[in-house]
């Protein structure tokens, strides 16, 4: 089923960048809706983080008074606004853990008014940790960089256990601000941290270019969240592409822009996961990238 070329469908967008959001309108263009012809986006781009978080809640209160068919977020933060915002207004969002941040009662049947798709923030977390152990064997004592306004104390939990069953010490390091990303870097070096896991987060991703050159500048091994990040200098990224992540992001829009509800939308999961490695970076830091690891990339940049 395809758009109403009757009528005008108006979607609003709670998010920092709009250009990450092209494949996204890619699908939407596919299937008959086309932003100047029958879609009006509605959204406010362009904030900083801090004019962002401050404006969030008051977003939402304007997205549910234009009265969009749907509200797009990014976030959980963003996401629990639009959610206190509105019950009825169908909300579709990218986040880490569905289920387990509350927004979805399960993965088949979300109920409410919330589905999208969750990032196994979980699973892949462990799986990044596990990758950076290969690939610096030598490593006793790892960091990990967590946003407290995002990674939940259980996920860390599992980080914790899964070093330890390795017989490896974890310290975990938060930054909630991007003025505190560079000394809580610093300070994982300094407690003799070998490596350091990037954990998912927006903010994160928003600061990868400030993250990236922290910690070659501290000398640290690091994973990060998203292969694309590897091309942007990271010495390794591990989850799903962006650009695929963001157009199955609008197969479920679609649905809902047809009138299906969200709580008949099962959440989707990723359904690529790549890995991708940076030599250059590896040779800056003195690292032999092990074949084993070199034979499982997606991209191998040299």
């Amino acid at each position: 089923m395809g758009a109403n070329t009757g009528r005008t469908y108006r979607i609003g967008i709670i998010a920092r960048e709009r250009r990450s959001w092209a494949p996204l309108f890619d699908e939407l263009r596919a299937n008959g809706f086309v932003e100047g012809k029958n879609l009006v986006i509605v959204g406010e781009f362009g904030l900083t983080i801090d004019q962002y978080d401050a404006a969030r809640a008051e977003l939402a209160k304007e997205l549910v008074k234009a009265g969009v068919d749907a509200i797009l977020t990014a976030a959980p933060l963003a996401t629990r606004a639009a959610q206190r915002a509105t019950q009825s207004i169908p909300i579709l969002t990218t986040s880490d853990d569905l289920v387990g941040e509350g927004f979805a009662a399960s993965l088949a049947r979300p109920g409410g008014n919330i589905t999208g798709i969750t990032l196994l923030a979980p699973e892949l977390d462990r799986k990044r940790q596990e990758i950076l152990l290969e690939l610096v064997p030598s490593a006793r004592h790892v960091a990990a960089l967590a946003d407290p306004d995002t990674t939940p104390p259980q996920q860390l939990q599992a980080l914790e256990e899964d070093a330890r069953s390795r017989n490896i010490e974890l310290s975990i390091h938060r930054a909630k601000t991007r003025e505190e990303i560079v000394p809580t870097i610093e300070a994982a070096k300094a407690a003799g941290a070998q490596a350091i896991n990037v954990l998912s987060s927006v903010k994160f991703y928003l600061d990868r270019a400030l993250i990236i050159e922290s910690v070659a500048m501290a000398r640290l091994p690091a994973v990060f969240q998203f292969p694309e990040w590897a091309e942007q200098g990271a010495l390794v990224g591990y989850g799903p592409p962006l650009d695929r992540l963001e157009r199955q992001h609008g197969r479920p829009l679609v649905k809902i822009l047809n009138g299906t509800a969200p709580a008949d939308i099962p959440v989707e999961q990723p359904t690529i996961v790549e890995l991708a490695i940076n030599l250059k970076t590896a040779a800056a830091l003195g690292l032999t990238v092990p074949r084993s690891l070199l034979l499982r990339a997606d991209k191998v940049i040299e």
